[in-house]
């Protein structure tokens, strides 16, 4: 199972593209094994502090462990993978939004 938070601002477009390319490759590629928490920074500030984050968006995977740390659009699938600690097709390297 993976769990992740991914920290943004509602309504900015890095944001969008960041939470819709995380939850493409998670359908894709992590079928009923993930947990997706979505915070805004501006609605909880509180709970960007106490994980330190300085940009959006971020996602912060608690698991598996070790923690781990993405900051970006999340466009780019192999970053993904690796943060993810997944072995999949390297051919498929990018999340797509029709997932």
């Amino acid at each position: 199972m993976v769990s992740c938070r991914i920290y943004v601002v509602e309504h900015a477009p890095n944001s969008q593209r960041a939470i819709q390319n995380l939850t493409a490759f998670c359908r894709a590629h992590l079928r009923e094994r993930h947990r997706i928490e979505i915070i805004d920074v501006f609605a909880y500030p509180e709970r960007a502090l106490a994980d330190k984050i300085l940009l959006t968006p971020t996602l912060v995977i608690d698991t598996p462990l070790p923690a781990r740390r993405v900051v970006g659009d999340l466009s780019d699938g192999t970053i993904l993978r690796q943060a993810l600690t997944l072995d999949l097709d390297a051919s498929d390297d990018r999340a797509s939004p029709d997932a």
